[in-house]
């Protein structure tokens, strides 16, 4: 299978991607403390509370949006590998 001619277009739909995947992890993170960015919370106690509505939509868009970026890379890197 050619990849070579789709090669542009997996380099066009990566920068795409990345802006989109960076943007919903930034969208997502919790609390305005140092602790909160670096993934803790801002309780001692310490538990996990369930995503609902917006918040579990946007949880599973990222997911979906990293999976297709995992996705693009591997075609990206083959495509670009038969172009030599």
């Amino acid at each position: 299978m050619n990849l070579q001619p789709l090669a542009p277009y997996f380099g066009f739909a990566e920068i795409i991607l990345a802006i989109a995947l960076t943007v919903l992890v930034l969208l997502q993170t919790k609390g305005s403390d140092l602790g909160g960015f670096f993934g803790g919370s801002g309780d001692s106690s310490g538990s996990f509370r369930t995503r609902r509505g917006v918040e579990a939509t946007m949880h599973k868009v990222t997911i979906a949006c990293a999976v297709l970026f995992f996705i693009c890379t591997v075609f990206s890197f083959l495509a670009w590998g038969q172009a030599v």
